[in-house]
């Protein structure tokens, strides 16, 4: 686990205001409008998505994933370094910053959440993903799937390779939990670093290091020799 202390002084000397009790207030009245019943009034995306939808938004390096729940509202999971060191339920419930998403998947904490569509998005265009005429796994319905999302919102240990957005929105509509990114991630890995070529220059470099330390012994030779070996065999 990352220092979070140290992580949290990061943050707050990087971006950690109280937000005043007036921006309180408007966020309260920017809540959405009630019909005569108490009913909510439907939303705009109510009309382009269906509850249970899994939507998708690029981002620079990788593809954000979430749940929509129908009334402008998407579960999604992400890492966050607020909950782990306030405990303002306002300051974490603000749009998450980079700042706090870096620090989250350093210390590998997240949260499953509830934003509005344009939080969600960030500014990016939003795609229903098309996962379901590709894979064979049969697709839950649209209220399971939605009420799947809404029983794990909260914090969640977050893991950019075993348990990321891609994970929960994957279980959430077709009780897997599989991400193709982080699969597309690690096949190119192997082939960068698990190659023959790779084999030949730890050899080669091994060789050297030992005869410049001049630390020939039966540990530094098997080592010069394992390791390439490994690579070699794994590639």
């Amino acid at each position: 686990m990352f220092p979070l202390p140290l992580l949290g002084l990061l943050f707050i000397s990087a971006s950690g205001f109280e937000p005043p009790a007036e921006k309180k207030k408007e966020k309260e009245s920017e809540e959405e409008p009630e019909c005569h019943g108490g009913e909510k009034r439907k939303s705009k995306y109510d009309t382009i998505f269906t509850r249970g939808d899994l939507l998708e938004v690029p981002r620079t390096l990788f593809i954000h994933f979430g749940i929509y729940l129908g009334g402008d509202r998407v579960a999604h999971f992400i890492p966050d370094i607020m909950p782990v060191i306030s405990s303002d339920q306002y300051r974490i419930s603000q749009m998450v910053s980079n700042t706090r998403l870096l620090l989250g998947v350093l210390a590998k904490c997240g949260s499953v959440r509830v934003d509005s569509v344009e939080d969600f998005a960030y500014g990016a265009d939003i795609r229903v993903n098309p996962m379901d005429k590709v894979l064979s796994h049969a697709v839950l319905k649209g209220e399971d799937v939605a009420r799947r999302a809404e029983k794990l919102e909260g914090e969640v240990p977050y893991s950019l390779l075993w348990y990321n957005c891609e994970h929960f929105v994957m279980y959430c509509r077709y009780g897997t939990v599989m991400s193709f990114q982080t699969f597309q991630f690690c096949k190119t890995m192997r082939k960068l670093l698990l190659s023959q070529r790779v084999a030949k220059s730890a050899a080669v470099l091994a060789l050297c290091l030992v005869l410049y330390l001049q630390a020939v012994s039966l540990c530094s030779v098997l080592l010069a020799v394992i390791l390439p070996f490994l690579i070699w065999m794994a590639s």
